[in-house]
């Protein structure tokens, strides 16, 4: 179930999270601070974040994932996809996000999920 807690920063979260999932399987976490993206920069100069994707490696699903920053929200959309239809994480590079927004952090943790798997 997708939750948002629409305070500032905005919280947004689905799936599991780093803890419930090692209680009952094998997962890595890969982290990416939004703050380093051009849009996130864009949309303010001062932006402050943290997303973080809970990532079986034996059959690279995406098991949970978070994120906090402004508009944290609107990241949920695409998460709670990948966990419902239990996508491969390979499929989703070739979901290209638009570029300079904030939802080029899917980039970056596909990028930082790859190196680890």
């Amino acid at each position: 179930m997708p939750q948002v807690v629409f305070t500032d920063p905005e919280v947004a979260t689905v799936g599991e999270t780093l803890a419930q999932a090692r209680g009952h399987r094998d997962v890595v976490a890969v982290e990416y601070d939004p703050a380093n993206l051009a849009g996130a920069t864009l949309l303010d100069p001062t932006y402050r974040g943290w997303a973080q994707l809970v990532v079986e490696p034996s059959s690279r699903r995406l098991r949970g994932a978070t994120f906090v920053g402004p508009g944290a929200s609107e990241l949920l959309y695409a998460a709670t996809l990948a966990i419902t239809t239990a996508v491969d994480l390979r499929h989703l590079w070739s979901v290209v996000p638009p570029f300079p927004t904030v939802s080029e952090v899917w980039l970056r943790l596909l990028e930082a999920a790859r190196a680890q798997l």
